[in-house]
């Protein structure tokens, strides 16, 4: 594994990280609680130190079930979580239908609160915003708050996940240029380049550590299938349009390239990719089973992708 230093801050991730959707919910498939926590563990001695989740990740499972595996290696890892979703409330969730979201300074605290306890730590390493619209980002009294919990010693530092559906460049762009924050996730993948790519030179100006999900597209770019599958309701690429699959999946046949005599696998080229870009602090894929977790946090010590791979590529 590889580290990599998230700017104006003294923290060091891997440059793959473990985004907790995997075994907080039922988005990626069904996975049993010992395989999670198993899978949890081999992470972390696979060099994995960069732990991804949020609140409302199976209603503050995904923050528990860290706290569970990893409690006594709270010290030597890098936790991240999220929230903005107001999943307290008693209004029964359809789907995947979005939740309320609540930026007010007391919910946030109180929030804040919920999730330490859950993870049964006095800290958070980095406390985003979940899918942020820009009027949260614009609001003086959600960064007031932040810093405040800065200095109470409750979280380490602040930053912005992204929801593409929601909000998206202009959030990122002000995220980084008007409130300083640390770090901005993002959707990046070399089917999906936009508008990540506007990203890039505002993140390298303002200092500011982009993490990329999903650098797999929705698992199209594992090499795992080459027509849509058929998916379990629950799982979240059920959702996806069979139409954008079966496109996405043609594009995916036009870099196989990047895996023929490489020494790299498709998925490994996938992450590479997204590591070419030096702001990207740290990727985080899909891990479900622990072949993936094995092949996916090697990828950092596989070969970089040549210039001229790169130029087939954007």
């Amino acid at each position: 594994m590889k580290y990599r230093q998230l700017p104006r801050t003294e923290l060091e991730l891997s440059e793959v990280g473990f985004g907790l959707w995997t075994v907080a919910t039922n988005w990626w498939g069904r996975i049993e609680e010992p395989d999670k926590v198993t899978l949890l563990e081999q992470a972390v001695d696979l060099g994995i130190n960069f732990f991804d989740t949020a609140d409302t990740y199976g209603e503050g499972y995904g923050e528990e079930i860290l706290a569970k595996a990893l409690g006594h290696q709270r010290h030597n890892i890098v936790i991240a979580t999220k929230f903005g979703y107001d999943f307290y409330d008693s209004i029964e969730r359809i789907g995947h239908q979005e939740r309320t979201q609540r930026f007010e300074p007391d919910f946030i605290r109180f929030a804040c609160e919920q999730s330490l306890k859950r993870l049964k730590t006095d800290y958070i390493d980095l406390y985003q915003l979940h899918n942020p619209r820009l009027e949260a980002i614009e609001n003086e009294e959600v960064f007031g708050l932040l810093d405040d919990l800065v200095k109470e010693g409750k979280i380490r530092h602040y930053g912005s996940a992204l929801g593409p559906d929601i909000g998206w460049f202009e959030e990122g762009e002000a995220s980084m240029r008007e409130r300083q924050i640390h770090s901005v996730q993002i959707i990046y993948s070399i089917l999906e380049q936009d508008p990540a790519l506007r990203f890039f030179p505002i993140a390298e100006e303002e200092e500011v550590g982009l993490l990329s999900r999903v650098p797999h597209a929705s698992e199209v770019l594992t090499g795992r299938f080459t027509e849509p599958p058929a998916f379990d309701e629950s799982d979240h690429r059920s959702h996806r349009r069979h139409l954008w699959m079966v496109e996405a999946l043609k594009k995916a046949e036009q870099v196989k390239h990047l895996a023929e005599d490489t020494g790299r696998t498709m998925a490994q080229s996938a992450i590479k990719f997204c590591l070419a870009q030096k702001t990207i602090v740290s990727v985080l894929p899909n891990f479900t089973n622990m072949d993936d977790l094995r092949e996916y946090s090697a990828a950092p010590e596989t070969s970089d992708l040549a210039e001229e791979e790169c130029e087939m590529i954007y």
